[in-house]
């Protein structure tokens, strides 16, 4: 297996509920039995993840020699990456907003309220009430 992919699955089991499975006869991964992303080793040799579409278009903008979607892929909330270049703060980042696309709602906020996971994490906007 590619050695891009195997630093993925090291970010990817920093977070909780994540498990390795199978896609499409491919590597993939999920969590708690739920699709995130399974690894290209078709055509492209990259790495396909849960994106919603406004991320991914800034992505696909900011660094397209990194980011890239398939005819395949355009109606769907993926994107691809290559693993060979993307730098490892942005494939956090990327897998984090998969992961809290795709988590339990329990799962996430049982995690955000325990402060052991070495990934930074954005702080919640607090709502102000009106007083």
């Amino acid at each position: 297996m590619q050695r891009g992919y195997e630093r993925y699955l090291k970010i990817a089991r920093e977070l909780p509920g994540v498990e390795e499975s199978t896609g499409y006869g491919t590597p993939a991964v999920r969590v708690r039995g739920k699709f995130i992303s399974r690894w290209r080793t078709e055509a492209e040799g990259a790495l396909a993840i849960r994106c919603d579409f406004l991320d991914r278009q800034m992505l696909l903008q900011a660094q397209p020699e990194v980011f890239f979607v398939t005819d395949h892929y355009r109606d769907y909330p993926m994107i691809l990456v290559r693993l060979d270049k993307v730098r490892a703060d942005a494939l956090r980042d990327v897998f984090e907003r998969a992961w809290r696309r795709v988590a339990p709602e329990s799962l996430v906020s049982s995690w955000q309220a325990d402060g052991a996971s070495g990934i930074k994490r954005p702080r919640r906007a607090r709502r102000k009430t009106e007083r």
